[in-house]
């Protein structure tokens, strides 16, 4: 009896860099280096980036890829030189899901983006003309999910990328070098930063309630509700949310009712496949309370509390482009993140400095008031980055 030997395709390797951007991390590609079908957007994409990460996991390990079973650590980049006018390089992200079959293109990742100007720098896609010996390089950053314009400020020494330094930032556990990141022009003057022209909305979701609400579109849309009325203080930490199922259920249905008031949908069943767009959020007042790491912070340090949910669960510190609208709306006053500060006076607040489950983080927008209407020129925060590993990563053929 002859044997026939089955068949198995090899695995292919493809050149990647594994970085830590901010509190999030991720597996970055230049895109160049993706095999051909991959270099455009389509299913071959989405399943080469499901693979490399390890999705989708019924188990939520996603043990068989290089995600970390978190939406700070289920991330992609892919990275090119850039064809805009006066920008570098650019940054398309993909928000890969864990348990679920699909890659979500309709944001950004604030956090990443100071990774993007490291990598930018050591893979030769900003000009060595623009690269100090010594000093700061401005990295010019198509943002191509959202259309925007980001800079990194990246240090430099000896002609490289300096990634150690002392800038701590909470919810990375060890210092690095600061990289000042800014948003420009997070809202066009064409778009509605208030997608239903109000500061502030009642929000109608059938079979949980009726819920004071500020929706901005800033960084990332986001739906801005009061702790207070959903039962919350503002001082919790991700075990009390993400281990209440309810609660978790509670929130993704606010989301969906929000992103049909908002329009970036037409009907809440689109929310399925929609989860990284709108972020969902809750403010508080200023108060005293203990971070996930044990450290104690006095509500004289902060300006108020935000809590913010990511990928269905409330995250660990706070996404970076959910800070943009958290202080693009501290800055415009009447929005329940301007109120929650304490902020009546009906004039924009230049910086403001949050609690979050991992410490606190500030944040400063420039915003103007313009025939009626806010318009915001930019919003800048500090983050950090790190090369974490870099070479190949391997994945089966098929």
């Amino acid at each position: 009896m002859s044997h026939v030997p089955q068949v198995h395709t090899p695995q292919i390797k493809i050149p990647a860099t594994y970085m830590r951007g901010g509190t999030s991390k991720g597996v970055f590609f230049n895109l160049t280096d993706l095999p051909k079908d991959c270099q455009v957007a389509g299913s071959a994409r989405d399943a080469l980036l499901l693979r490399v990460i390890g999705s989708p996991d019924p188990y939520g390990k996603q043990t068989d890829g290089m995600g970390g079973a978190t939406s700070s650590t289920s991330k992609t980049v892919i990275l090119a030189k850039s064809d805009v006018a006066d920008h570098d390089v650019d940054y398309l992200f993909g928000q890969v899901a864990i348990d679920k079959p699909f890659v979500d293109w309709s944001g950004n990742c604030g956090n990443l983006t100071a990774a993007v100007g490291s990598f930018a720098i050591n893979s030769g896609l900003v000009a060595a003309s623009r690269i100090p010996d010594n000093g700061v390089c401005t990295v010019r950053i198509w943002q191509e999910n959202i259309s925007k314009t980001i800079i990194a400020h990246v240090p430099i020494s000896n002609g490289e990328v300096q990634e150690t330094g002392d800038f701590e930032l909470d919810g990375v556990t060890f210092p690095a070098a600061e990289v000042p990141v800014e948003f420009i022009s997070p809202v066009d003057p064409s778009e509605a930063m208030f997608p239903t022209g109000n500061v502030v909305d009642e929000l109608e979701v059938p079979g949980v309630g009726t819920f004071t609400v500020t929706m901005i579109s800033a960084g990332i849309p986001t739906i801005f509700l009061n702790a207070a009325d959903l039962g919350y203080t503002g001082t919790e930490l991700q075990e009390a949310i993400n281990g209440d199922e309810k609660a978790l259920e509670r929130f993704e249905t606010i989301r969906a009712y929000g992103a049909v008031k908002i329009g970036l949908i037409s009907d809440i069943s689109e929310a399925k496949t929609r989860q990284h767009t709108p972020k969902v959020a809750f403010v508080a007042p200023a108060q005293d309370y203990v971070t996930s790491s044990g450290k104690s912070v006095s509500s004289t340090d902060i300006d108020l509390h935000v809590r913010a949910l990511s990928m269905g669960k409330l995250h660990h510190a706070m996404m970076g482009t959910a800070a943009v609208a958290i202080g693009t709306a501290a800055a415009i006053p009447g929005t329940l993140v301007a109120l929650a500060t304490g902020n009546t006076a009906g004039e924009a607040a230049g910086s403001v400095t949050f609690g979050h489950p991992s410490g606190t983080l500030k944040v400063g927008a420039e915003a103007l008031l313009d025939n009626d209407k806010w318009t915001v020129k930019k919003v800048i925060m500090s983050r950090s980055a790190r090369v974490l590993m870099e070479g190949w990563v391997r994945v089966p053929a098929s």
